[in-house]
């Protein structure tokens, strides 16, 4: 009877037009939207070489390491080229930067001094760039400071190659090590995959949809079938979990031909950590799924209105996770947490963050667990509606 039950629940819910719609085709459309609105920002954000001077000073010539990771990040001939840098007088930089024919220039005397008409992302790189090696700067201070600190004073030693040496060897270890910026930006700072990551938390939810549809097909004041049921001799546990055990199938069909069609057709990059992408994807579809399943059991209303809540609760937990403006959900984040830690749209798209920008898993476990705990509260309030309702008749 489980496995019969099983089988019908799965043809009927592939033959419901509505939840095709909502589960299949909405959230491939919707990729495709996005994908079409927002395909040219990342061409137009990716970080493009920066035109710069470095006015030539006494101070400059003499610093190795400005002059080494300068030469560094203007190698033409490198991947990992960051800037076009002009070697010019005082006179000559201060003309380039007033013809708006550089970002800035660099004059080199007892500190490091930046000099820009305007602020915007690629002065933001030059200040940073120059910091970076300042605090380079004093950490072989440090290390020159503790090799000469560990030194024997009695030993006749000259100070002056030794000093060389260490500082050789300090300038080396920068280069090796600090001096290899990468032009990262298209990988690792597209904010406009929050849209994709709020799209596959919407597929996940709008799961709720099924799990709604296979409970009003077991409950006597839904629908024909349900009053059946209500008479059958059968164990309705079995009957209701063959049925959430159907629609969690065609759900998840749903979702891995979203996945395929962002991944293969709209070239979206879900990064390297695959298997944790379709645990995650798992745990949020099974979230939706008894979000659904707690609407069905817990409002007693027409299916349609049900239909509406579950869309209506969708909808806004991916506005508040992100969907329709990319800062809301640093807004929630920061003036209302609380609203986004019971959001499960969020904590499937804060589950895509942790994969995509950190190195370690605790904030993705932490969405997990979180999601887990939101199904079983979801359950649980299920199985205590549907043990209290009663029927006079049916």
């Amino acid at each position: 009877m489980l496995l019969h039950n099983f089988k019908y629940s799965f043809k009927t819910l592939f033959k419901n037009k509505m939840l095709i719609f909502w589960t299949f085709a909405f959230p491939i459309i919707l990729g495709t939207f996005f994908n079409m609105a927002f395909s040219d920002i990342e061409k137009n954000e990716q970080l493009k070489i920066i035109d710069i001077a470095i006015v030539e000073t006494n101070e400059f010539e003499n610093n190795d390491i400005f002059k080494k990771v300068f030469e560094d990040l203007s190698d033409s001939n490198s991947s990992n080229q960051l800037f076009n840098t002009k070697y010019v007088s005082l006179e000559d930089a201060q003309e380039l930067l007033k013809d708006n024919k550089i970002t800035g220039y660099l004059l080199l005397k007892d500190v490091p001094e930046i000099i820009t008409n305007t602020s915007g992302i690629n002065e933001t790189v030059f200040k940073y760039v120059v910091e970076e090696i300042s605090q380079n700067e004093s950490m072989i201070e440090n290390v020159v400071s503790s090799k000469f600190n560990k030194m024997n004073p009695l030993i006749d030693i000259n100070y002056e190659v030794f000093y060389q040496s260490i500082y050789n060897e300090a300038i080396l270890m920068i280069s090796e090590n600090s001096a290899n910026i990468k032009d990262i930006s298209n990988n690792n700072l597209s904010y406009t995959m929050i849209e994709f990551y709020t799209l596959i938390a919407m597929a996940c939810l709008y799961g709720g949809i099924l799990g709604m549809v296979s409970i009003n097909q077991n409950l006597p004041n839904m629908s024909s079938t349900g009053k059946r049921v209500g008479v059958s001799p059968v164990s309705k546990g079995k009957l209701i979990f063959s049925s959430v055990l159907a629609s969690y199938l065609v759900q998840l069909i749903g979702l891995a031909l979203l996945f395929l069609y962002t991944i293969f057709v709209l070239k979206v990059d879900y990064g390297t950590n695959i298997l944790y992408v379709i645990i995650l994807a798992l745990t949020g579809s099974l979230a939706g799924l008894t979000l659904g399943v707690a609407i069905s059991t817990l409002f007693k209303t027409t299916e349609n209105t049900k239909t509406g809540i579950v869309i209506s609760i969708t909808m806004l937990g991916c506005f508040l996770s992100g969907m329709m403006g990319i800062t809301m959900k640093y807004v929630i984040d920061k003036n209302i947490p609380i609203i986004n830690k019971l959001n499960p749209a969020n904590m499937i798209t804060d589950g895509f963050y942790s994969l995509y920008y950190y190195d370690t898993y605790d904030r993705f476990y932490f969405n997990i667990i979180s999601l887990l705990i939101f199904s079983i509260i979801m359950i649980t309030l299920s199985i205590i509606s549907l043990r209290r309702q009663k029927y006079d008749s049916i």
